[in-house]
């Protein structure tokens, strides 16, 4: 059984008064949990591939690499309804700097918590070993080859997606990828999720795809976790649609559905 709240199309801040509205087609979660957050937004997108593979022969999905996403990739990667042989992968950005096989790379990720556990033959990964410019030109080729299907992300405590910072968001983004700097806030971010030692550990720059880039993909599923995320959640959900909280842009597209957990949904007033 789903621990759920029912789904809304609208939220209001009590502060300013002011009423949200959300596109009736998406789906607001609040689970108890990061384990039960993960089984439904796992469970959504499972539905959504073997929906597709239904009726088309490849699936194109775009994965987030961080600690949100871990539970969620539980659920999937133990999925017996979806075929991961016709299923196109591809990562959403990566840091540039570090040594090959770090296990800090977004891919590294990947590897441990996806590409291990289901076969999935058909992957692309963002390589920022090789000739950055050449590297852009080639990832962005790859994108663009077909409509993106689905996108898992979640949230950064500054708001981004993807790699996305306030300083360098660009909603209008001509570019399907680019390099970004990437703020203090997001490096500090890295450590608070343990996945460095410290801030100086942090690479400065990465390769990030755009926000139109993801936009433009048909199903945009979000999980975000914990309180550290309250903030930008609130912002993402009742503030204005600015670069100032790049994920307020989530907003406007027309199919994203969010999973939260209690902790991350804790600063919304109802």
């Amino acid at each position: 059984m789903r621990d759920t709240t029912p789904t809304h199309t609208y939220l209001t801040s009590r502060k300013n008064h002011s009423l949200y509205m959300l596109k009736p087609s998406q789906n607001i979660n609040i689970l108890s949990d990061k384990f039960k957050t993960g089984e439904v937004a796992g469970k959504a997108i499972e539905d959504c591939i073997v929906k597709l593979q239904n009726i088309q022969p490849f699936v194109r999905i775009i994965f987030a690499a961080a600690p949100s996403q871990d539970t969620m990739l539980d659920y999937l990667t133990a999925s017996t309804l979806i075929d991961w042989n016709r299923i196109k992968a591809f990562n959403m950005d990566e840091y540039i700097g570090l040594a090959p096989g770090s296990e800090q790379l977004f891919s590294s990720y990947l590897e441990r918590n996806l590409f291990s556990k289901v076969n999935i033959p058909h992957k692309r990964l963002i390589n920022p070993s090789d000739t950055i410019s050449d590297e852009l030109l080639s990832y962005s080729k790859i994108i663009q080859e077909a409509p993106i299907d689905i996108v898992c992300l979640g949230i950064g405590e500054n708001g981004h997606i993807a790699f996305n910072d306030p300083p360098v968001a660009n909603f209008k983004d001509t570019e399907s990828v680019k390099v970004v700097t990437l703020d203090h806030a997001c490096r500090t971010q890295q450590v608070n999720d343990k996945c460095f030692n410290t801030i100086e550990q942090v690479p400065k720059r990465a390769i990030t795809l755009t926000i139109p880039t993801l936009i433009n993909a048909n199903h945009l599923f979000c999980v975000v976790l914990g309180k550290n995320k309250s903030e930008a959640v609130k912002q993402t959900l009742l503030g204005p649609i600015t670069t100032a909280c790049p994920a307020s842009i989530l907003k406007e597209h027309p199919n994203c559905s969010f999973y939260f957990d209690a902790d991350a949904y804790s600063k919304i007033n109802h």
